[in-house]
């Protein structure tokens, strides 16, 4: 008993020669309008009538085989960061995710999770991608940017505190954010200064340059700094506060404004005053701290645009010989309020 042949066909994927044959116009047509080509001179009506007849077959273009025949592909390739970041970074990688997409580049976050050094960087390399933009979790090495540019990528760009040869090292001195928070704590009269060492994983990578900042500030101003590792809950920063007054500290820079308002809360819990037994000073300069009692003293972080890595990503990709790096990509600035 032969089984029933009422299911529907599969339709057939629709490809530039259906495209092309709808329009009446040749494939290579196709191809220079859905690619934006623009060193090829076609007229407004052909390329609404090609736009018109792929819209209408359900047409894509084939990214993969597109790569193929350019060489390379349009993607930037962003490691995606395993550790909590603040909002000034989401606004900084949403920022440059949209003007990358402007300048006509696909965005792929890629998760890491599990692969570093060079392991990660076979991983990014499989995907064929133009340009990587790390953040610097992942340890890049010399061989590893080759590896990656031996696979297509023109662009290999790193914001990691290091500069790694080979790549474009975009310097966020994250050292510069303790610096002056301790500076600002400092000019206010204190001399024993807690800094908070943050123990989520990944976190280091923003934490240890901020207290070596803080560190060498105290260096030259006499003043004591202690290390203070705290997760971020309610009960390490509770066993902190609690043991707070046998350190004999009289300040405390507590990593960032996240941080910050939970150790504040706890000391305030345990009655210690602040800022009269102790000054608090946070980074970020975030809304809410301004909305605390009392209102929180940070470190306000001006960073480079995300426009701007982007258009800076687009020069290496045209042309790895030319471009420039770039230093300096943040600022930092103490605002002053209640808790100091």
């Amino acid at each position: 008993m032969s089984q029933s042949t009422n299911q529907p066909a599969e339709r057939s994927v629709p490809t530039s020669a259906d495209v092309a044959r709808l329009a009446g116009v040749s494939r290579a047509t196709v191809s220079y309008v859905l690619n934006n080509t623009s060193s090829v001179r076609i007229s407004e009506p052909t390329r609404r009538r090609v736009r018109e007849a792929a819209e209408e077959l359900g047409y894509v273009p084939h990214a993969a085989a597109r790569s193929l025949r350019a060489g390379h592909t349009r993607m930037v390739l962003l490691p995606a960061v395993t550790f909590p970041v603040g909002p000034l970074h989401h606004q900084f990688f949403k920022e440059l995710q949209w003007a990358l997409r402007r300048l006509d580049y696909t965005v792929v976050q890629y998760g890491s999770l599990g692969l570093d050094g060079d392991e990660a960087v076979r991983a990014w390399a499989e995907l064929r991608p133009v340009a990587v933009v790390s953040l610097g979790e992942v340890g890049l090495t010399p061989s590893g940017v080759a590896m990656l540019k031996r696979s297509g990528a023109r662009a290999v760009i790193t914001l990691a505190p290091r500069r790694v040869e080979g790549a474009h090292s975009l310097v966020m001195d994250q050292s510069a954010v303790g610096g002056c928070a301790v500076t600002h704590l400092v000019q206010r009269g204190r001399r024993s200064i807690g800094v908070v060492m943050p123990r989520e994983p990944g976190m280091e990578l923003f934490a240890e340059p901020r207290i070596e900042g803080a560190r060498r500030v105290a260096a030259a101003t006499g003043a004591r700094i202690e290390p203070l590792p705290l997760s971020y809950d309610v009960e390490s920063a509770t066993a902190l506060a609690r043991g707070w007054r046998r350190r004999g500290l009289d300040a405390v820079y507590a990593y960032n404004d996240d941080y910050a308002m939970l150790l504040m809360r706890a000391l305030q819990d345990e009655g210690i005053g602040i800022p009269d037994e102790t000054a608090v000073m946070g980074a970020d300069d975030l809304l809410l701290g301004r909305l605390l009692r009392p209102r929180l003293s940070t470190v306000h972080i001006d960073m480079v645009t995300g426009r701007l890595l982007a258009e800076l990503v687009d020069r290496v990709v045209r042309d790895p010989a030319e471009a420039p790096e770039l230093r300096d990509l943040m600022g930092a600035r103490a605002v002053h309020r209640d808790s100091s």
